[in-house]
Formats: C-alpha cells, sequence, structure tokens
C-alpha cells in the first residue's frame, strides 16, 4: 500500500521554523503571559480588600505632583488624552500601590502615616489664591496650595459642628460646649494660628426649619450659637501674606431638613430688585429686646466685630482681608454676610468658601456681589442634594433657558466660581446612595483632599484622615473596619459618680455660655 502523501507544510525543515517570525511568536507569548500574570495579581489583591465593584484600585491617582514646579502661580494648562496608554512594562511596585487597609486604622504606636501635609509661605500668591482672578487656572486640575487653603477653612466650619451641644435632654441644648478662648484647644484647631475673638448667635424662633427649635432647653429659649468670629495670629499672619479676619458660619443637620424650606419666598432688601430666600434672611437679620444673646442680630454682632477688627489692624499698618465660609445653611449666611460686609468695610478684599450650601438670591443679588468685588468659591458634591435648592425642580427646568428667563427676579440664582466633587471618585467610600452622608462636611473635606482634575483619579498621597468620614456618617466601605458614627460622648455623657450611680455631668463653669461672653477682645499680642 503507497504510504499517503504528506502535505507539503509538514515537510517543512525544523532548522527553517527558527524564523523571526518564530522569535516574535514567543515574545508575543511571555508578553501575554506577563500581562495575565498582573492581571491575576491585582484580582487577587482586590478579592483579598473585598472593595465594591472590583473598581476602587483603579480610583486611585498614580500622579506625582512636584511643587518646586509650582512655586510661581499662574493658569496650568491641563491636556488630557482620552485614549487609555498601554505600558506593559510596568513595574510591580507600582501594581501593589494599595488604598488603606483595616491594619492602617490599628495603633501601632510608630511608623503612622502623617496627616499634615507641608505647608508653603503663600505671601506672595494670597490674593490668587482666594480669588482675584476668579480661580483661573487653579481648578482644573486643582492647585495644591489651593486645596490646603480650602481644606484649612472647612476644618473651622467643621469646629461649628463639632463643639455644637445637639443632645435634646441637656440644658445647654444649641450652645456651644466650650468658651471660646479653649474652642480652638478643645477641637485640635491651633495648628491653624487663630485665635476666636466673639461668638455669633441667632434668633430660633422665626421662621426656620424644625430642626432649629429645642424644647428642652433652659439656657436660651430663643437663641442657638451659630460660628465665630476668629483673627489669624502673627505667625499665620507672615505665611498667609496679611491679617486674616475668619468668619465661620454653622450650618444644619441633614439635607431632608431643607425641605421644609422649599415654598418659603423670596424677599426684597430694601428698594432694590435685590431678593434673598426670607427663611434665610430671617435667621440672618431677627432679634428681640428679652433675648439674651439676640438684643443684636447675627448680622449686627458679626458687622460690629468686623469693623473693630478691621480697625484695630488697620490703624497697625497691616493689610486685613476677610475669608467667610460656611456650610450647608451657614453658606447661605456666609453669602449675606459677604453682602453687608462688602457695604459697610470699603476698600477691604472679601472672600467666601462655601461647602453645600444652597441657593440663596436672584439673578440681581448675584450681579450686586460681583459687583462688589465679592469672590466666592462654591465646593459642590455631584450626590449632594442640597446645592440644588430651593427651587430643585423649577429651577432646575428653567436654567435651561437662561437666554429667556436670566433677568426674572422670582428665579434662584448661584454665585461665584463652583468647584465640584464626586462621590465616586473615592475609593473609600461606599458606592450605594446616601443623600444625608453626601451632604456631610467631612465627605465634602475628604473628597476636596483627594481630589486633583475631573479627569484624574483620587489622589493617592492624601493625606487627611480617612477615619474622619465616618464621625457622623456610615460612608465608608465595610472592609476599613471603621464603626459609623463614631463622634459621641462616651457613655453618651453619662459619668459614673463616687457613689456608684450614672449621672449627667454638670458642665464646668468656665463653658456654661453667659452673655457676658459675647463681647470680644483684641489684644495686640494675637
Amino acid at each position: 500500500m503507497d504510504k499517503m502523501q504528506l502535505s507539503p507544510v509538514r515537510h517543512v525543515d525544523r532548522q527553517k521554523t527558527e524564523t523571526p517570525r518564530t522569535k516574535r511568536v514567543w515574545k508575543l507569548k511571555l508578553s501575554v503571559t506577563w500581562q495575565r500574570m498582573k492581571k491575576a495579581l491585582k484580582s487577587t489583591l482586590k478579592h483579598r480588600l473585598h472593595l465594591h465593584l472590583a473598581s476602587n484600585l483603579s480610583k486611585l491617582s498614580t500622579l506625582k505632583l512636584n511643587h518646586h514646579d509650582m512655586a510661581i502661580i499662574k493658569p496650568i494648562k491641563h491636556v488630557m488624552t482620552k485614549k487609555k496608554t498601554i505600558r506593559p512594562t510596568m513595574p510591580l511596585a507600582q501594581l501593589i500601590q494599595l488604598p488603606y487597609t483595616a491594619a492602617d486604622f490599628i495603633d501601632h504606636g510608630h511608623a503612622m502615616t502623617p496627616t499634615k501635609s507641608p505647608i508653603e509661605n503663600i505671601s506672595t500668591q494670597w490674593r490668587e489664591l482666594h480669588g482675584l482672578h476668579n480661580w483661573d487656572g487653579l481648578i482644573e486640575p486643582l492647585h495644591p496650595w489651593l486645596r490646603r487653603e480650602v481644606v484649612k477653612y472647612g476644618e473651622f466650619v467643621q469646629g461649628t459642628y463639632d463643639a455644637f451641644d445637639f443632645d435634646p435632654l441637656s440644658e445647654f441644648c444649641g450652645s456651644c460646649r466650650y468658651n471660646r478662648h479653649k474652642l480652638f484647644e478643645e477641637l485640635g484647631l491651633t495648628k491653624h494660628g487663630y485665635k476666636v475673638t466673639k461668638y455669633i448667635y441667632a434668633m430660633s424662633h422665626v421662621d426656620v426649619p424644625e430642626w432649629l427649635e429645642r424644647t428642652y432647653c433652659t439656657w436660651s429659649k430663643d437663641s442657638n450659637w451659630m460660628g465665630y468670629v476668629a483673627v489669624s495670629g502673627d505667625a499665620e499672619t507672615a505665611r498667609i501674606g496679611r491679617r486674616d479676619i475668619l468668619v465661620a458660619w454653622r450650618g444644619t443637620v441633614a439635607p431632608t431638613e431643607w425641605y421644609t424650606d422649599l415654598k418659603t419666598r423670596l424677599q426684597r432688601l430694601g428698594k432694590t430688585n435685590i431678593k434673598v430666600q426670607r427663611g434665610f434672611l430671617s435667621i440672618y437679620s431677627s432679634k428681640g429686646d428679652f433675648s439674651r444673646y439676640n438684643k443684636l442680630s447675627a448680622s449686627e454682632q458679626v458687622k460690629e466685630e468686623i469693623q473693630k477688627l478691621v480697625s484695630f489692624f488697620r490703624d497697625r499698618g497691616e493689610e486685613v482681608s476677610l475669608t467667610i465660609c460656611g456650610h450647608s445653611l451657614g453658606g447661605a449666611l456666609a453669602l449675606l454676610n459677604a453682602y453687608d460686609a462688602a457695604t459697610y468695610v470699603p476698600h477691604l478684599f472679601i472672600n467666601v468658601i462655601s461647602f453645600g450650601a444652597p441657593r440663596v438670591g436672584n439673578i440681581h443679588f448675584k450681579e450686586k456681589l460681583k459687583e462688589l468685588g465679592v469672590k466666592t468659591l462654591r465646593v459642590v458634591v455631584k450626590q449632594d442634594i442640597v446645592p440644588k435648592l430651593p427651587g430643585f425642580i423649577l429651577n432646575t427646568i428653567l436654567n435651561k433657558f437662561t437666554a429667556v428667563t436670566g433677568r426674572l427676579k422670582w428665579i434662584y440664582r448661584h454665585v461665584g466660581t463652583q468647584l465640584k466633587l464626586d462621590v465616586l471618585m473615592s475609593p473609600y467610600l461606599t458606592c450605594d446612595p446616601d443623600y444625608t452622608g453626601s451632604h456631610n462636611l467631612e465627605t465634602y473635606l475628604h473628597l476636596l483632599d483627594g481630589y486633583i482634575s475631573k479627569t484624574s483619579k483620587f489622589r493617592w498621597n492624601a493625606r487627611r484622615d480617612v477615619a474622619l468620614v465616618n464621625k457622623s456618617t456610615d460612608m465608608l466601605i465595610k472592609e476599613l473596619k471603621i464603626p459609623e458614627f463614631w463622634y459621641q460622648r462616651p457613655f453618651k455623657g453619662l459619668v459614673l459618680n463616687q457613689y456608684g450611680r450614672w449621672v449627667k455631668p454638670g458642665r464646668p463653669v468656665e463653658h456654661i455660655p453667659s452673655p457676658r461672653s459675647i463681647g470680644s477682645d483684641h489684644d495686640p499680642s494675637l
């Protein structure tokens, strides 16, 4: 039987197979194998951390900023390509750059990651950082100096929440838990180099949400602590290039509180076409002769203090600025405060930094603030509903027809430059929708600390403590094992006395609110 004739392909000599083509095939196989190994390693690490949607690793940016190259502030051109760059030779060290794990939050007593970022001298660029050119070139990407300054002011506002007595069973509910001389010391804010000079109180019986009303209160039936005025010390003044007067306004507790204000009306300011939200204005301007803390309105208290401080430091030949900041309702009060200050203190550099603030007034209010030279940086989170209020539905629709509705006096308008953040960009935050957590100021500060630009991932070397997010929320992923709502007094304020009974302790005398504490001092040794 004749042998079956083989295909010519099978008669190819072995030596001829050792061609460049074969070498390329082997290189391709090795490359594919290496890619699969990296993919497997990455998948294993993800599985080990159980990160939600297996996407949190990809949210970390590997971008390292050279601060020496950014010594002079100027517009920054940020060029991004839509196509992803393929890097088959990515080093293993870069592959294992992971987010924090639960082990990072165990106190080892040493080698803990520092929470402070380096602080540069901004004395020659402070005007640009505070909006002289409306933050052109400083937001996309976010300049590191601007990030640190905004976080600093955000922490001042956070202090108004941390020090506020929310306990409805407390006889001092609605007051500050500390006197103004000890406030920053108790809250760990002395690092910023400011000193509190005055507390601000607002009426609580006016047209406001229900959260501002209290039943179990004896210290004051008609007032609430709403914030404070502070001023930079000598060392901080030298670093930031001027004497900075700070006004910090406290906001609301949860975004659901804003729903009660959806039907409130715009109220005219004087005989002008300027209109602002009625509820915000009533909190800011109400007073009563019968009140212990509000014989002067909140606006009058702040006006009196700002004028004293400006006069005091200008007489010493110093350059003075006014920075007004607030969160939620506090952001709205900050705008009203800036509007007032720009009229009664001429030639004063005024900057507003707000977090999660609602709309306040109409188009004429917006234009007047611009005419007065007030610079406003408005930080918002995409998932936060409060910045869309008031007029959540109506304004959203009408704003799409700005060419037609732009001059209507009864439509709310936002003021200033917007810096928009997104909860989904952080690998440490849960992806489940939580509108309360999205409005929380600590969530804002966490996202701000990790923000680089709209097209960049979360900053891998962000220094701010991640655990702070869960102070009053449940926003962190479970894998970090940080308890939810952990910022509370031990045993909910009860103490075991010498007789073995659990009792509510009285406040130390120095921290009991008193109308005399409304006064201020202007010590030249600041």
